[in-house]
């Protein structure tokens, strides 16, 4: 059996005496070996001002979380008017459903290209899910947004017992991005964090975390590894 985390090889092994193999994590390889949008082709494509830098918005792809999570990460993109927002529409969504949450708002809706987002993205607000991983392996400074119904999230905290709820920090097993959860899940809150993201001191220390997350799932090659295995052991 394979896996693509590492605390899944820990997991099976150390818990349930199950031995696996770690392969590493083939969005590594998607990611790397895809050709990248510079700033300035995503801007004139998009009809965006090139001159500002873009900030992401990943709301998720369901209605339920998508619905709860935009209006709040919208709220705070008029406190910053040098910047061009753009929010990552999911596939499984028509765009009259966000311009229905939109409204007036000055930004700009991206459907089905977020990797195309991802390339130039100066920054990133992010829902819980892959997506913060992908983020992350995009070396995307990104702050971690989520909140759920109140009784979903009292008995959610009552059964799951991890640290985290971001895969970036499971996977180190630290808090490597922000995680505003619930009531910190808040427009004051995220600004402040925004502003955080945007100082190049703390870009710096998180480029360095994410080199080495990248590292801990295994680097560039998974897919091939994966591959030579199974030969070998078919």
């Amino acid at each position: 059996m394979y896996v693509i985390l590492p605390f899944e090889k820990d997991f099976y092994e150390k818990k349930h005496h199950f031995p696996v193999e770690f392969v590493g994590h083939p969005l590594i390889d998607a990611i790397s070996n895809r050709k990248k949008t510079t700033h300035s082709e995503f801007c004139s494509e998009f009809k965006l001002n090139a001159n500002r830098l873009i900030i992401a918005i990943l709301p998720g792809s369901r209605k339920q979380e998508i619905t709860k999570m935009l209006d709040v990460m919208l709220s705070i993109i008029d406190d910053f008017p040098n910047f061009t927002f753009v929010i990552a529409g999911a596939p499984s969504q028509d765009a009259t459903f966000y311009k229905n949450i939109i409204g007036t708002k000055k930004v700009t809706l991206l459907q089905n290209d977020t990797y195309k987002l991802l390339d130039v993205a100066h920054a990133a607000l992010v829902t819980s899910g892959t997506a913060t991983l992908e983020t992350a392996l995009f070396k995307v400074p990104e702050v971690v947004c989520y909140k759920g119904s109140w009784v979903s999230y009292q008995i959610a905290k009552r059964i799951v017992t991890l640290k985290y709820i971001s895969l970036v920090n499971l996977i180190m097993d630290e808090e490597v991005v922000t995680e505003l959860i619930q009531d910190e899940c808040n427009p004051k809150r995220i600004k402040e964090e925004l502003n955080r993201l945007l100082q190049p001191i703390h870009r710096a220390k998180l480029a360095e975390k994410y080199k080495q997350l990248e590292l801990k799932l295994g680097g560039i090659g998974a897919s091939k590894k994966t591959a030579q295995l199974i030969v070998k052991n078919s």
